[in-house]
């Protein structure tokens, strides 16, 4: 028996699962009683570790080879009527891979849903130098275990052939190996730093969110953050920034989004001392991402569509992927993807938004998705009951305005290519050729529908200015804004925001934003 483990149902009933060299079987007690083993319906090489989680179904992760000696780690659900059904096993999702005849090795997997699903796992290395290192991961919140987002692999600094054992009771989180125990609470702690902010910059665009915030420190108070009162102030924990206003019913803010600190910096001048910290957004975890393995999907079936790999891809660095809208390309295009090892997380991100017209945003845990379409209507309205300081409003020509995709008809076995015209442009500026080439796209249909989408970026891209208002809370990237600004000829004009700017400066009485603007 190379991995045993087990897991209660709230009535009592329990199932025990253990690998028996290539099998996995279960064994249920249903009141009182012990059925016979059933075995699963897997074929592999011979497995190493189990673990067990119920909720709703008997959740598994399980470690050993596939058939073809490559060491694995995989998520199961064995179904108790929850997400799959009663009786029956789900399909192998694979969490990670080494190539059989290398030096690494997966073992002895433990698993508990404190919040989230939580696991330990030793990765095993036989080379130089050799080692057997837990490393931990957790399951991206708010998601289901089936859908098997899992953020990347992080190693826990212990040595330990065993593994690490994890539980949960009442307020703690426990680890145990045989050569020590770890505890953790479970309550969430925080640090109001609101009262002592002198002055503060948010910027959000596309692909990027920094928060920079200068805390009054001239009588000390900041003087060794990270330690005692001030141990939550350290590089690594979240920031959050909620904006507001003090409104007739008293003081009112929004639940903006949320940072993490990079580093801090104390500043000292004749008559002044301050801490300064640097926080960015999720934006920063897809760019210092690097993939640890090679991942390919629909090579020789439709397995994942564009949304589920970016759903892949963002639960690597902990963050949900939440639709606010999204395109028929994004759920129907199954492109032959592969991520090979050391590919950065932006450039992939980056290449996977390319097949589809949709667009991300990062706030706080979640990544959201849009289709912004010419149509969308305007959620907001400033010139009339919203003051503007100042605006600047540009409309410019496409970058390009004629998109010539190649593909390849795999029926006929030749090339195909399909031109898409924004006619109007060519007609005023000539022709600006933007080319696209893609072996998956197999169709007139898919070729087209990458040619529209190529046209809508540059559409928007055409547009430019920005306005500097006051702070309005809820504002959020890609939103559509109407102005009226008759001091510039525009009534009700409709234009999209590409970037957003907060600045407060207690010293100077200034709270203002400038939004970045595109067309619609």
């Amino acid at each position: 028996i190379n991995g045993i483990a087990a897991a209660y149902k709230s009535n009592g009933d329990i199932a025990l699962f253990f690998a028996d060299q290539a099998t996995l079987y279960v064994m249920k007690r249903l009141e009182g009683s012990w059925q016979d083993r059933v075995a699963w319906d897997k074929s592999t090489g011979d497995l190493s570790g189990v673990a067990a989680v119920y909720d709703g179904d008997w959740n598994l992760l399980v470690t050993g080879r596939d058939s073809g000696a490559n060491f694995k780690l995989w998520s199961l659900v064995y179904g108790d009527g929850g997400n799959v059904s009663a009786g029956t096993w789900s399909a192998l999702k694979e969490m990670a891979s080494a190539p059989s005849g290398g030096d690494f090795e997966y073992h002895r997997v433990f698993m508990d849903k404190p919040d989230v699903y939580r696991m330990f796992f030793i990765e095993k290395f036989t080379g130089t130098e050799a080692y057997n290192r837990p490393f931990w991961s957790y399951s991206v919140p708010d998601t289901e275990f089936t859908a098997s987002l899992w953020r990347e692999p992080v190693p826990f600094n212990l040595s330990s052939e065993y593994g690490l054992a994890v539980a949960h009771h009442g307020d703690y989180c426990w680890l145990s190996s045989p050569a020590g125990i770890w505890r953790a609470g479970l309550g969430e702690e925080s640090l109001d730093l609101s009262g002592d902010v002198i002055s503060l910059r948010e910027e959000l665009e596309a692909e990027n969110g920094q928060l920079v915030v200068e805390l009054r420190n001239d009588d000390g108070g900041y003087n060794s953050p990270g330690t005692g009162e001030l141990s939550l102030l350290a590089p690594g924990c979240q920031m959050d920034f909620s904006p507001g206003y003090r409104t007739a019913a008293g003081n009112e803010s929004s639940s903006g989004p949320g940072f993490i600190l990079e580093s801090r910096e104390h500043t000292s001048s004749a008559g002044k001392a301050s801490l300064v910290l640097y926080a960015a957004d999720g934006w920063t975890l897809v760019k210092n991402w690097i993939s640890r393995h090679q991942f390919r999907w629909n090579k020789d079936s439709d397995e994942m569509c564009v949304k589920d790999i970016l759903a892949f891809v963002l639960a690597r660095v902990g963050l949900k992927l939440e639709v606010k809208s999204q395109s028929s390309v994004v759920t129907g295009f199954y492109p032959d993807f592969t991520i090979n090892p050391d590919n950065r997380g932006d450039t992939v991100i980056r290449r996977l938004l390319s097949f589809v017209p949709d667009v991300l945003f990062v706030e706080g845990g979640k990544a959201c998705l849009v289709n912004p379409q010419s149509a969308d209507g305007s959620v907001y309205s400033y010139g009339a009951g919203h003051a503007i300081y100042e605006g600047r409003y540009r409309q410019g020509v496409l970058p390009y305005n004629r998109i010539e995709v190649e593909g390849y008809d795999t029926v006929n076995d030749k090339p195909l290519i399909v031109n898409t015209f924004a006619w109007g442009e060519i007609n005023t500026v000539g022709d600006r050729l933007g080319r696209v080439r893609d072996r998956n796209l197999n169709s007139v249909a898919k070729a087209e529908a990458r040619g529209v989408a190529y046209l809508r970026e540059a559409e928007i891209a055409s547009g430019g200015g920005a306005i500097r208002v006051p702070v309005n809370c809820g504002q959020q990237l890609y939103d559509v804004i109407d102005i009226t600004d008759s001091r510039a000829g525009l009534d009700a004009g409709k234009k999209r925001v590409l970037g957003l700017t907060l600045v407060f400066d207690a010293g100077r009485a200034r709270y203002e934003q400038w939004l970045n603007l595109g067309s619609v």
